[in-house]
């Protein structure tokens, strides 16, 4: 047991480059959550480099030499994808193409977030990482073509985490929106009839660091346990927050959008408790940490 460990301990990857992880929702959480575990996480925002110049990429990496990239930098405005699919390929597919271009002869693994909108949301069960997908929307549609671009590529170390619903401290999210505005109404109308798996970008990033740990290749959803509504998501801050404010169910059809959204998208976790252990809590108990330490 003792020459596994130290077989696991030698070859732990002590540099890992975190792209948006200076002003990025989730890439802040997971800077720290590497730092905490004894790695060396090195922040990358678009004043460091100029992510789309495959020759200053190239250099940069070559320069700072990382084990391991996490790319966490993705368009993620859903309604406007609908009117800008080429700009949402351009960063959800070519971009990632590239930076799994560069990572291949430099044996650098590749860490690479995707989405729950690459399902169509007819399940009635819990999705997990072998099912088949199906996205509606222009957003979900270059997500997954960013992972099949990466497939493709036939990288010696990939991981794909497929995640959703993200809140947490450092950026504005649903939650603190939902908050904010709670804090000035009387009441909010929010869509109930879309069910998803809330994560916590610091449980997120810990889970991560979990994966990276146990050398965790190929796709793996991370999400924390449970499901909500939209509705009860917000319901849920608001009553955390202690605000007087009622949350009213709507359905989507009285709240149109742009994009397709999936019914329901909950992520099964159990391949990734599997392979490290860990079973991520409720995202009741994030919200929760998330109001009180980083909200109040």
């Amino acid at each position: 047991m003792m020459e596994n460990k130290d077989h696991l301990a030698a070859r732990k990857p002590k540099n890992v480059m975190v792209l948006g992880g200076k002003t990025g929702l989730l890439g802040q959480s997971l800077c720290a959550s590497l730092e905490k575990a004894g790695w060396t996480a090195l922040p990358v925002g678009r004043d460091d480099v100029d992510l789309f110049d495959t020759d200053q990429m190239a250099a940069f990496l070559d320069r700072h030499e990382p084990d391991i990239i996490c790319n966490t930098i993705a368009y993620t405005q859903v309604d406007k994808a609908e009117d800008e699919p080429e700009e949402a390929m351009r960063i959800n597919k070519q971009f990632v193409a590239k930076l799994g271009r560069l990572a291949k002869p430099r044996h650098i693994w590749l860490v690479h977030y995707s989405t729950d909108f690459v399902f169509d949301g007819k399940s009635c069960e819990p999705y997990r990482p072998e099912d088949a997908v199906n996205p509606r929307s222009v957003y979900g549609k270059t997500k997954l073509a960013g992972e099949n671009a990466l497939r493709d590529l036939g990288l010696d170390q990939l991981s794909i985490i497929r995640t959703a619903w993200l809140f947490g401290p450092g950026r504005t999210n649903f939650v603190s929106k939902i908050l904010s505005l709670a804090a000035q109404r009387d009441c909010l109308n929010v869509v109930h009839d879309q069910t998803g798996s809330p994560t916590y970008t610091p449980d997120l990033a810990d889970h991560t660091v979990e994966l990276l740990k146990v050398n965790g290749q190929g796709v793996f959803h991370l999400v924390n346990s449970g499901c909500a509504s939209w509705c009860e998501l917000a319901s849920a801050a608001v009553q955390a927050m202690a605000l007087q404010c009622d949350v009213h169910p709507i359905s989507s059809d009285e709240y149109p959008q742009k994009a397709l959204r999936p019914c329901y998208s909950v992520l099964n976790t159990e391949s990734f408790t599997a392979l490290t252990g860990v079973k991520p809590r409720p995202w009741l108990h994030g919200l929760r940490e998330y109001v009180f330490c980083h909200i109040t």
